[in-house]
């Protein structure tokens, strides 16, 4: 237990940028939700922000990865130079293109007039491409404290924005309160813009993090050494193909929703409405990245520091049964509580609600997916991964087509919790050969089975005054979690009952 016990330690301390962050940002939904009530007032954000996912990829290519395999103690600044100069170079020649094509792309997507909001992107995505580079070479040197400073304030100044923007500014200039600072706020506000706020936010904030990141660029000088840069490029390059289809199996469902869905299908509300909606409410869903992305960050830099170990299977096995249990307390507590939770959102969003507990479950696939693929990439086979996520891709974008006609977005939920679920047992399947770890996959199987249980008793059982469902509900989450602390009293060296006698023997 003490690898996991270093491994959880790591990844609550990396984790905390990106759960209070993502907690906080999530919290933003509430504004977005109740500032735009009408959801179509989102849609233009929604959109470029699914765009983003995919983008976020190409810009970086596998660089990320091939860091912690190329860069050891060492070598570091030599391969930190290396890869951040093709980082640089690709990040420029990309945001240029999108920069030029800026009119067509926005009258592509349907918001004609809006070139300001692809020119604002643009210009993040080459910077968060070149900062991830600097935050990569700050986990490899396990200066976390530093980068969930910079992470965190990146953050801050995001939120700040946000409400600056869209409650103080706009609420004075409607009158609301301080009626005095009315020149104040037109001058800084303008209602004809409205939602871009949230991408200006995002845009500042960017810019901010790579000004205060500015130490890690010290000592960098630019390196184009090809013949040394090859060897990387091949190793990212499947990762590259893999980032890319994983994030079409993630995002295709909000991409094809719109061209897909039948004119009508949810009574009273367009296309652009019942996207919005969707979009919002897989927000939601957010509780489950967050542990996936925590654990990610601390994961990757400790696995391939342990790469020779002989023990590495085992650990690895250890901590996946782990993270799995974590995910699975996450499915359980939130999908139960939905109905408390719900409540962050605004009223004319809150239909879609259904989707959530499907879209933990997916990415919970995902999450226990992310974890055992460490298989391929420490072997370097990271061409496996690449056949994985294909085949997911190709599985979500036929089942969005049959599924959103019929079901709507419930159709795009399941279709990623299965091509989710078939990438995560091909891995599993393929690395017992290639790479065998000893994961505990009949405890983990349990523990699913048994909290879509509690899941489903939960939705069935409608209790419509929420002064007796929350308690109801918080009171099953809290059985569940009573279930895995006894099932799991030995891992977490608990002993129950036995005689004063025993449980002293048992501690010496």
């Amino acid at each position: 237990m003490s690898v996991v016990k270093k491994l959880a330690s790591d990844t609550a301390l990396y984790g905390l940028s990106s759960i209070v962050g993502r907690f906080l940002n999530w919290l933003l939904v509430a504004v977005h939700t109740r500032v735009f009530d009408q959801p179509k007032l989102l849609a233009d954000n929604n959109q470029l922000y699914v765009w983003v996912i995919l983008l976020n990829i190409l810009y970086t290519y596998g660089m990320e990865t091939a860091f912690f395999r190329y860069a050891k103690k060492e070598n570091r600044q030599e391969y930190f130079n290396l890869i951040l100069s093709y980082i640089i170079l690709t990040s420029i020649v990309f945001s240029l293109i999108i920069f030029f094509f800026a009119t067509p792309i926005i009258n592509w997507m349907g918001f004609p007039g809006k070139e300001r909001l692809i020119v604002w992107f643009a210009i993040i995505l080459a910077t968060d491409a070149i900062a991830a580079i600097a935050f990569v070479k700050l986990r490899a040197e396990n200066r976390a404290k530093r980068f969930v400073f910079i992470r965190m304030t990146n953050i801050f100044i995001n939120i700040g924005l946000n409400a600056f923007y869209l409650m103080f500014c706009k609420y004075i200039h409607e009158g609301l309160f301080l009626e005095s600072w009315k020149p104040f706020a037109n001058y800084f506000y303008n209602p004809a813009i409205g939602p871009d706020y949230i991408v200006w936010a995002n845009f500042i904030a960017s810019l901010i993090t790579i000004l205060l990141l500015w130490r890690e660029f010290i000592d960098f000088r630019f390196s184009f050494d090809f013949q040394k840069f090859k060897p990387v490029l091949i190793y990212a390059y499947p990762l590259l193909i893999m980032g890319l289809a994983g994030a079409v199996n993630q995002t295709a469902d909000r991409l094809m929703f719109i061209k897909i869905l039948p004119e009508g299908f949810y009574k009273g509300l367009t296309s652009d409405d019942a996207f919005s909606i969707y979009a919002n409410v897989y927000k939601l869903s957010i509780f489950m990245l967050l542990v996936v992305q925590a654990y990610r960050y601390a994961a990757d830099p400790f696995f391939f520091s342990k790469a020779e170990d002989k023990n590495s299977p085992s650990m690895l096995a250890l901590a996946t049964k782990w993270f799995t249990i974590a995910c699975v307390l996450i499915w359980v507590g939130v999908s139960i509580n939905i109905d408390l939770i719900s409540l962050i959102l605004g009223k004319n969003y809150r239909s879609g609600i259904v989707v959530v507990p499907i879209l933990l479950l997916a990415n919970l696939f995902i999450g226990v997916y992310q974890n055992i693929s460490m298989w391929f990439k420490l072997s370097d086979k990271t061409y496996f991964g690449t056949y994985f996520t294909i085949i997911g891709m190709v599985i979500t974008v036929i089942l969005n087509i049959v599924l959103i006609p019929i079901w709507g977005y419930v159709g795009c939920a399941v279709t990623f919790a299965i091509s989710s679920f078939i990438m995560m047992i091909l891995c599993y399947y393929y690395g017992q050969k290639h790479y065998p770890i000893p994961y505990e996959v009949s405890s983990v199987t349990k523990y699913l089975i048994v909290a879509a249980i509690f899941i489903i008793i939960s939705w069935q059982i409608k209790i419509e005054s929420l002064v007796f469902s929350i308690p109801f509900h918080i009171l099953l989450t809290i059985l569940f979690i009573l279930g895995i602390v006894v099932s799991e009293r030995t891992s977490l060296g608990i002993r129950l009952g036995g005689s004063k006698a025993q449980r002293h023997k048992g501690t010496e």
